[in-house]
């Protein structure tokens, strides 16, 4: 939506963040130039507006795009007649081959060798930082929607992922006086700053369900810095919320 105050012209969206990750929303959107305009906490998320100024050049920018890319399809399209029609003048002018060559032969002979694979990770090993770029990459994410967070989710349901974390929030499960669902950002906690992914444990009793490491902290608080085990869930498209089962849960 565009809106004009005085002689400036805005563009404007709202975004709508998890509980206890409005700093991270924030701070990706503002990188990008927007400016908070309001905030409206809900119970589970917080829709946050924002607004930016409308380039002016932008539309001029638009049309020549456009003119350019129309100009390269149909260069595009003769270029590619040319060539198609070419191609079918020398496969025709091609003799048809009768009989392999010996150094097809060669290549196919029986007694050649076939280099053995290097080593692998054990499928059952538990993915860390340090031997699984992928997990390192996601919990540098600044981005907890981004779709390379899903794909590992997707790719390594059921394995055991460990790293340093900290917890971003903690919530009643519903109704209930003793059931939490706790929000864990990768690394250490600030006030400023939650990089990675979503991570969250559901319906968890903090006492029994952590499986805490001793000594066990005599209460989970917002802030505290935790080393976090736990076998992968599922990751949420619609609430970008990235779900662990709890293995081995240490205070840092």
């Amino acid at each position: 939506m565009n809106t004009t105050d005085g002689n400036v012209s805005y563009e404007s969206k709202t975004v709508r963040a998890i509980r206890g990750t409005e700093s991270r929303t924030i701070s990706k959107w503002t990188a990008d130039g927007w400016e908070v305009v309001s905030q409206s906490p809900g119970t589970i998320r917080t829709e946050i507006t924002f607004r930016r100024p409308v380039p002016k050049l932008r539309r001029t920018l638009f049309i020549v795009g456009g003119v350019v890319a129309a100009v390269a399809l149909v260069t595009a399209v003769i270029v590619g007649t040319v060539t198609e029609n070419r191609d079918a003048a020398d496969a025709s002018a091609q003799p048809t081959p009768s009989e392999p060559s010996a150094s097809n032969e060669e290549a196919l002979s029986a007694d050649d060798e076939i280099a053995p694979a290097g080593p692998t990770e054990p499928v059952d090993a538990v993915l860390t930082p340090q031997n699984s770029p992928e997990l390192a990459s996601v919990l540098a994410s600044t981005d907890y929607c981004s779709p390379d967070i899903a794909e590992f989710a997707g790719a390594n349901s059921g394995r055991t992922i460990s790293f340093p974390g900290s917890v971003g929030d903690i919530a009643p499960y519903e109704d209930t006086d003793t059931r939490y669902s706790i929000l864990i950002n990768a690394g250490d906690y600030s006030e400023t700053s939650a990089p990675g992914p979503a991570f969250q444990f559901r319906d968890v009793n903090t006492t029994s369900d952590l499986r805490w490491a001793d000594p066990a902290p005599d209460t989970l608080r917002v802030g505290t810095d935790l080393n976090v085990t736990a076998k992968v869930d599922r990751y949420e498209d619609n609430s970008c919320l990235f779900l662990l089962d709890p293995v081995a849960t240490a205070v840092r």
